[in-house]
């Protein structure tokens, strides 16, 4: 059997959910929606939104403060892309962005997997914790969606404890929770930086989850994974 740590911190989004794999079909959906109100040729309004986006979601403080509430960051995006086609019209990208945030809450959906791997971590006797950032209403929502928190000892939500990824607290905590020390445990998810780069600077192990085989980000080139996996089956083989 594969060697596995005392206790493993596990991320949610795009480590047990696909939670951007519908992306663009959403918002594909969205342009052609609001085609006729906007005035604007879909590939131009997603062109320009994908401008703004990019901008928003690069600086660390804004996504702190946008992923507390995305709704209103869609709308943010959104009003910025509009602007360039001279619309100020901030219901209107109000109402694109939760037309678009409604169509991507149903894609969310498992990894397929996911389940059978978390069931075969919590047969082996490991104790699990869930790490996420985002909204106590909206990561709450997706835990009990998926009737997820019987497989986990600690679930710690940025937006129930005030703090999130990759401040250290968030990783101490998760390990005073499950009594173990930073030697023993490992933490696994897909951001290099918040399920890696933080939780190796306490020494603990980071696995980095990457499904497509996408390359490091120049930014984050310092960072070497303690191992890189695509799937949370691998920690079982």
């Amino acid at each position: 059997m594969a060697q596995l740590p005392d206790v493993l911190l596990l991320d949610l989004d795009d480590t047990i959910l696909d939670d951007t794999g519908g992306v663009a079909a959403c918002w594909r959906a969205t342009y052609e929606t609001f085609a006729a109100r906007t005035g604007v040729e879909a590939a131009r309004l997603d062109s320009a939104v994908d401008v703004s986006r990019i901008w928003y979601w690069d600086d660390p403080e804004r996504h702190r403060i946008g992923r507390a509430d995305l709704r209103a960051a869609s709308a943010h995006i959104v009003d910025l892309a509009l602007q360039t086609f001279g619309l100020a019209d901030a219901p209107l990208a109000r109402a694109i962005a939760d037309h678009y945030r409604d169509q991507r809450d149903q894609f969310i959906c498992l990894f397929p997997g996911a389940l059978e791997a978390l069931g075969k971590l919590r047969e082996r006797g490991i104790p699990l914790a869930l790490l996420t950032n985002g909204s106590a209403a909206a990561q709450r929502w997706k835990v009990d969606r998926f009737d997820l928190a019987k497989y986990f000892d600690c679930i710690m939500i940025e937006g129930e404890q005030g703090f999130g990824k990759p401040d250290e607290r968030v990783y101490q905590r998760a390990l005073l929770a499950l009594g173990a020390s930073p030697a023993d445990a490992w933490c696994v998810g897909d951001n290099i930086e918040w399920d890696v780069g933080a939780p190796q600077k306490l020494r603990i192990h980071g696995v980095w989850v990457n499904r497509n085989g996408s390359p490091v980000a120049e930014r984050f080139a310092s960072i070497a994974p303690d191992r890189i996996i695509k799937e949370l089956a691998d920690l079982l083989r």
